[in-house]
């Protein structure tokens, strides 16, 4: 497995060889630092940790601070560990860029989803709502949501109105259609979680 920390750009389209449109995701794929490399024998597992961003010295906390002076590196906006079977060929301080991706393979991108705040029933749900004559007080209420004397509340995990959104998520076998090593970036077919600037985890099938 390979992984990439980066920034959701935005969505643009590219045309395929038969002149279709493609909707994709641009991302802005590293450069990301290998700040520790962690052993099976040291650590119990096979494992890098890497960077994404710069952030001032000034704004990390002492701890974080340590671990990049360690490795001699600046302070990250992001650090993230990645497992993997092999890491034979990993160094503290190499840098990983879009490069690792080819065009055609499979990848998951890992974000947190756009928040809607406190939603009710019809959109955070799809609920249909209730009726819509004149005389209707409970046109996007949820309906009937208790019973009678027995159990006498409501049920456990009923969709109800709340917090919508600003949720990890994951979206599985995305193509990737197009790779920028100049730039470090990548276009992966369809939609990924999260606004534009945000951070994802691009991580290999």
């Amino acid at each position: 497995m390979k992984g990439m920390i980066g920034r959701k750009i935005g969505m643009a389209r590219v045309f395929d060889d038969k002149g279709d449109v493609v909707p994709v995701t641009v991302i802005e794929a590293g450069p990301c630092a290998v700040v520790e490399v962690k052993t099976k024998g040291k650590h119990g597992y096979n494992a890098i940790q890497i960077g994404f961003g710069r952030r001032k010295k000034s704004r990390a906390k002492k701890p974080l601070v340590g671990v990049y002076a360690k490795a001699g590196l600046e302070p990250a906006q992001l650090l993230r560990e990645i497992r993997l079977e092999d890491i034979s060929g990993f160094k503290v301080g190499m840098e990983l860029r879009a490069d690792v991706f080819k065009v055609g393979e499979q990848v998951r991108v890992t974000g947190v989803t756009k928040g809607k705040g406190f939603q009710g029933v019809v959109k955070r749900w799809g609920f249909h709502g209730c009726g819509d004559a004149h005389g209707s007080t409970s046109h996007r209420r949820p309906g009937s949501i208790g019973q009678c004397a027995y159990p006498g509340r409501i049920w456990k995990n009923k969709h109800m109105p709340g917090h919508t959104g600003a949720a990890r998520k994951t979206i599985r076998n995305l193509e990737v259609v197009k790779v920028d090593p100049e730039n470090n970036l990548i276009a992966v077919k369809g939609a990924v979680p999260g606004h534009s600037r945000s951070y994802v985890m691009v991580r290999g099938q």
